[in-house]
């Protein structure tokens, strides 16, 4: 399972973000949703990678966010909300978000896994090289100019995004479309996102027994 904390940076000296956070967060397929926890802090159980991953870039698009991951088993029954929950992956994801705002200028995501005397070297490995990719699409995802957003939305919000189609509905030429795309590292931050889901995935599984969605 994988835990989620997200804590706001600056948020003594800034307006409480949460509540745009949780909005844009609330289609993401959660097994507790996400909700605030306390202060300026949102915590959500999730079980897919990839669900996790887009939860993190989402987060990661305003720069006003710490991003802490955390992957391990958690107590069962699970309660019907997340601030209620507890576990090894729980334990996790607070040590990745303390890590994540000790960041300085890198991008402030980590990711962490249950400690205990099992665990294995090889999950400990495939967290870390889940972080580095992460951190490096990250890093992407933040840099966008709202041009560069424009056309990615755009060709997400496609069921078949086609570069000639976005072109036409956003009023602009297909070379300018063209040119947004290399310049905002989609196909890079695609990739990528692939890359950190089979990572957290082959991590998951050594680590946590994995529970259906309902």
């Amino acid at each position: 399972m994988f835990v989620l904390t997200i804590d706001q940076r600056g948020s003594r000296t800034g307006k409480d973000r949460v509540p745009e956070l949780l909005a844009a967060l609330a289609h993401i397929p959660t097994r507790l949703a996400f909700e605030r926890t306390v202060g300026d802090e949102i915590q959500g159980l999730l079980e897919s990678p990839a669900a996790v991953v887009e939860a993190a870039l989402c987060a990661l698009r305003s720069g006003h966010w710490h991003v802490g991951i955390g992957i391990g088993e958690v107590n069962l029954p699970l309660p019907a909300r997340s601030h209620e929950a507890a576990g090894g992956a729980f334990l996790a994801a607070r040590e990745a978000v303390e890590r994540a705002k000790k960041s300085g200028e890198r991008v402030p995501l980590c990711v962490r896994v249950e400690t205990g005397a099992e665990k294995e070297v090889e999950a400990e490995t495939e967290a870390a090289a889940a972080e580095a990719v992460l951190v490096l699409i990250g890093d992407l995802v933040r840099k966008r100019s709202a041009s560069e957003w424009r056309v990615v939305d755009a060709l997400v919000a496609s069921p078949a995004p086609r570069q000639i189609d976005v072109a036409r509905d956003l009023g602009i030429s297909p070379q300018a479309v063209s040119k947004a795309v290399l310049r905002a590292g989609w196909v890079e931050e695609q990739n990528g996102a692939l890359a950190a889901q089979l990572l957290l995935s082959r991590c998951g599984q050594r680590q946590c027994q994995g529970l259906p969605l309902s």
